[in-house]
């Protein structure tokens, strides 16, 4: 019985998209600029799938006969965010940015928020969400009154101590904004970002939840769960689809622990899909400009990697891609427009096939499509036939 798992490597993009001067993103490269920051990275199991054969990443060499299946796929949606990224991946193109808002949201809008919820808020600007609670949060424990926020990507965030704000609370709040937040308005994801701590010292817990956009078309992981199939998710996978056809699904803590988890539905799932999505490069390093941290979060990816590669049973196909870039060493924490990476990797597939510049995210989602025997999904190209090791 087949299965595929897709690993999203949040934010590890791979090189600046021919539009990416639009986004003020030219010279953005998230993996090449990382690596000559620190001095090349030591990825070895990475670079036997033929990471090395994508594009030149100091300290990651070519291989002439890698273990996988390569390329790198160019983003078709208009954005740079996570939503469009992981849609576009399950078949799902936008023709129009979700809405930011780098001015923070309407003064109307937040006059009608604010009596929504029955008291004033904090903040309506973008700002980084560990930054943001330090600054307001003693102002949030005096008032009551949350703090509203958002950044590069198409949100709306909301943070409140849990010990003034009662998690039930919190999420109601983020519900009314969901509700209200259309049109003109109308964000990829509302976001609950409750903390805890004292003044100078608040930190943020795992009890985050995002209340996302509903797909406006039905994407892969309908198309899989439609035909009785699993389609398990890791990490925050649930929430960006809104959970549209996810048959059983996992937060995670980090990284580490969504490789942990990833693993579990390994050992318990029979066909379908596992797709996880490992956030910590993205929200952790990339949007705070931490060089050597990016980097030793993908040495600590890199040496999970044999784990997953020892639990593929002979018809399993494992990939390993990314959303957007969010290069670290680049002006500003937003994310940044580039290509993606594409590494194919199991028994079924044929080693070192370059499968060059992918017009557009939705060839991985025909891809998967055709290899769990779907029909043709609406858009995407499947490469399937150039990688199938008869």
């Amino acid at each position: 019985m087949k299965r595929s798992i897709i690993i999203v490597l949040d934010s590890v993009g791979i090189g600046e998209m021919p539009d990416s001067s639009k986004y003020g993103d030219a010279g953005s490269n998230t993996l090449h600029n990382i690596a000559e920051a620190v001095g090349g990275l030591e990825l070895p199991n990475l670079e036997t799938l033929g990471l090395g054969n994508i594009y030149q990443i100091k300290g990651v060499h070519a291989q002439s006969n890698p273990k996988g299946s390569y390329g790198k796929m160019a983003e078709a949606s208009r954005g740079k965010d996570t939503t469009s990224g992981h849609w576009e991946i399950a078949g799902v193109i936008l023709e129009s940015a979700l809405p930011t808002f780098p001015q923070g949201f309407p003064r109307e809008f937040i006059d009608r928020y604010e009596k929504a919820i029955g008291r004033g808020v904090l903040g309506n600007e973008v700002a980084s969400g560990t930054e943001i609670i330090q600054r307001l949060g003693e102002e949030h424990m005096r008032t009551g009154k949350p703090i509203v926020y958002t950044s590069a990507d198409s949100v709306f965030q909301v943070a409140a101590h849990e010990e003034v704000v009662p998690l039930p609370e919190l999420m109601h709040f983020c519900q009314l904004a969901r509700e209200m937040l259309t049109g003109n308005l109308e964000v990829g994801r509302v976001i609950a970002r409750p903390f805890l701590g004292q003044a100078g010292e608040f930190y943020r817990t795992s009890n985050r939840h995002d209340f996302a956009l509903v797909p406006p078309r039905k994407t892969l992981l309908e198309y899989i769960s439609e035909q009785g199939l699993a389609v398990n998710a890791v990490g925050k996978i649930h929430d960006i689809y809104a959970g549209k056809g996810i048959t059983d699904f996992c937060s995670t803590k980090n990284n580490m622990d969504g490789v942990d988890k990833t693993l579990a539905y390994m050992t318990k799932t029979n066909a379908g899909l596992i797709m996880t999505n490992l956030v910590d490069f993205d929200m952790v390093y990339g949007h705070r400009n931490n060089v050597e941290g990016y980097a030793q979060a993908l040495k600590d990816f890199d040496q999970r990697l044999p784990e997953l590669m020892a639990l593929l049973r002979p018809e399993d196909l494992l990939v390993i891609t990314a959303d957007h870039g969010c290069d670290p060493t680049f002006p500003g924490t937003d994310h940044t427009r580039e290509y993606v990476p594409l590494l194919l990797y199991g028994q079924s597939v044929k080693h070192g096939v370059n499968l060059g510049v992918r017009s557009t995210f939705a060839d991985l989602g025909a891809t998967v499509a055709a290899y769990l025997g779907l029909d043709p999904l609406p858009v995407g190209k499947s490469f399937l036939a150039e990688i199938r090791n008869d």
